[in-house]
């Protein structure tokens, strides 16, 4: 079994929301603690960071990705994300289309502060992603 097979989703929500806890939100008021785990069971974490230029804003899982590409890391199995929500929140879709560059076949948990939990994949919270294989040209005719 892989390291990160041995890791269970308890050090994953700690890391969320404590992350959560760091979260620069005060527009929405909607803070996201996200915590990344790569193939070899480390774990990263974001945490949303909202700017008064709304766009200028970055999402908790984007943050967790840029902080592992950061450390080197290139290949991941689960990232949980933890909210403040009445029910668990699957990542924005920008979320989706930047996670999907790393790992198409990630598992997403999303967990809540009141206990709720959901689970996806990836493939089934953005079917048809654009991925870099889409780039491949095909041969000349």
């Amino acid at each position: 079994m892989s390291p990160a097979a041995d890791r269970g989703d308890d050090a994953l929500r700690e890391a969320a929301f404590a992350a959560m806890t760091n979260a620069y939100a005060p527009y929405s008021e909607f803070r996201v603690g996200a915590a990344l785990l790569d193939k070899n069971g480390r774990i990263f974490a974001g945490c949303n960071v909202e700017n008064v230029s709304y766009g200028g804003g970055i999402c908790a899982e984007r943050g967790a990705m840029m902080a592992a590409v950061a450390a080197g890391a290139r290949e991941f199995t689960r990232v949980l994300v933890a909210t403040e929500a009445a029910e668990p929140t699957p990542p924005c879709g920008l979320c989706r289309q930047f996670l999907v560059e790393f790992a198409p076949d990630l598992e997403v948990v999303s967990v809540t502060a009141r206990g709720g939990e959901a689970r996806w994949t990836l493939t089934d919270l953005l079917p048809a992603a654009f991925t870099p294989a889409l780039l491949r040209r095909s041969p000349a005719p």
